[in-house]
């Protein structure tokens, strides 16, 4: 039996239609009535196009006000909404847009200039503006839960993209569990620096619209914009990762913790413990997290009273979810997770779903243990998963590129530890022809984006392996 509520923006504007939605680097702030309106206006423009249910429409955009009224409108129009990473290629853009079967791409000009991308049409924020505001278009005025609404790409271990359809549900039940965590105050006002194309960043506007609560969003992150924001802008949330946490420690040298602040959800990677120990220092409510595109954002906390004395540990599920550990050897296993905020398939790939998701639960890849009293330690993320300032890099998705190379016999990417970034890829060949040196850096240029290139390349005469042939990445990475 279907699940359908009323359209949470267009309750937001009836609940608190003078009440501040979002707030854009100090230049923008707009009531949830003139966020509804905008959207509503924008989604009678779109219906131009002729777009039938559940069909894709593809948004690639850097973080603005136009990104988001573009999101919401496509909500009244029943379309799915495919958000991609504006740091890809034109192969990686194209191969997402063409799995998705995406009908149109709504971006930026400059974001496009030197894309060649395959789409049946392209239009930008401006060009769709100008369009004639089609009245005859009913819009939706509910939200079926079980409707796919938004999809992003996520690599997988072997390499491809993999499509993570977000039902409208997935959403409402991560934002509800968020709630139950963290506590919903009448003066919260949550700052968001992520970029709206990644779950952490998007979950922020769903949670806004459910919760009737301003979000402050930076359009583009400097340490500078982070610190002015949260002594200056009333946040008493902040969504950040580790890098902006470091950042945000070291310019805050002689000043204590914001006032209003009560919490920093903190995701993207394991934090270092002489942060933490600054963190302690400073008494920074920090909330550190675990999750994953899948899983809708957060599905694992760890509150700041346990930062210190489970150093090291993701922390416990959230209300909804499940967490428990399979095939465990000395207690650690492969983490699986279930709840309603966790996707039950991805999206036309039945041969991924198959081998990712059983009898509810998602296996994640991870290995990792629960301590006797129930909190989640990751011992290895995604076995060879590679965080580098809050992005996700597959090595496999590396590997494959370098392979298609004349002269690369082996290869095998691993994490290098940087000061800056928290993890970087570094590359180790087995070269056909030891004696002739190909320029890697300019062979991946266009066909990888900038954060995936490996920083430095060794090159070895073998490469480690096991007794089953596996290669030994743990050696490579020591």
């Amino acid at each position: 039996m279907a699940e359908v509520i009323p359209h949470w923006l267009k309750k937001q504007a009836e609940l608190s239609p003078d009440k501040l939605a979002v707030e854009i680097d100090d230049s923008v702030c707009l009531t949830f009535s003139e966020l509804y309106e905008q959207s509503q206006r924008i989604a009678k423009q779109i219906s131009n196009f002729p777009l039938k249910r559940n069909e894709r429409v593809a948004i690639l955009s850097t973080n603005s006000l136009d990104m988001l009224m573009t999101i919401h409108a496509l909500s009244y129009l029943d379309i799915i909404v495919v958000l991609l990473n504006t740091r890809l290629t034109s192969d990686e853009l194209n191969y997402q847009l063409k799995d998705s079967e995406a009908k149109l791409l709504i971006t930026r000009e400059e974001l496009i200039e030197d894309k060649n991308l395959i789409v049946p049409q392209i239009k930008t924020f401006k060009e769709i503006k100008k369009l004639p505001v089609n009245q005859d278009i009913i819009l939706n005025e509910s939200i079926d839960l079980a409707d796919i609404y938004t999809i992003m790409y996520t690599s997988g271990t072997t390499g491809l993209p993999k499509a993570v359809g977000h039902t409208y549900g997935n959403h409402w039940w991560s934002a509800i569990n968020s709630s139950l965590n963290l506590g919903l105050h009448e003066d919260d006002k949550w700052l968001s620096p992520l970029p709206m194309f990644h779950v952490g960043g998007f979950s922020v506007f769903i949670k806004s619209a459910i919760y009737g609560m301003p979000v402050y969003l930076l359009l583009k992150y400097t340490k500078e914009k982070l610190f002015n924001a949260l002594y200056h802008k009333e946040i008493t949330i902040a969504s950040l990762v580790t890098l902006m946490l470091a950042d945000f420690i070291k310019t805050s040298e002689s000043h204590q913790a914001p006032n209003k602040l009560r919490s920093i959800l903190l995701g993207g990677g394991s934090v270092p413990e002489v942060l933490l120990e600054q963190i302690k220092e400073k008494q920074i409510p920090l909330v550190q997290s675990y999750g994953m595109t899948e899983t809708s954002s957060q599905i694992v906390t760890l509150s700041p009273r346990d930062n210190i004395r489970k150093l090291g540990s993701a922390g416990k599920p959230l209300m909804s979810a499940e967490v428990k550990i399979a095939n465990s050897s000395h207690g650690i296993g492969e983490i699986l997770v279930k709840g309603p905020m966790v996707i039950n398939e991805y999206f036309n790939n039945p041969q991924a779903s198959q081998k990712s998701f059983t009898k509810g639960w998602l296996k994640t890849g991870d290995l990792g243990y629960l301590d006797d009293e129930g909190f989640l330690y990751v011992v290895d993320r995604r076995s060879d998963l590679i965080i580098s300032a809050g992005e996700n890099i597959y090595p496999t998705e590396i590997e494959n590129v370098l392979l298609n190379h004349d002269n690369v016999k082996e290869v095998a990417v691993v994490k290098q530890e940087d000061a800056k970034y928290g993890h970087v890829p570094i590359a180790y060949i087995v070269l056909n022809n030891p004696n002739d040196l190909p320029d890697f850096k300019k062979y991946l240029k266009g066909k990888l984006a900038s954060y995936k290139q490996p920083k430095a390349f060794h090159y070895l005469t073998q490469l480690p392996r096991t007794a089953s042939n596996k290669i030994k990445r743990f050696e490579l990475e020591k």
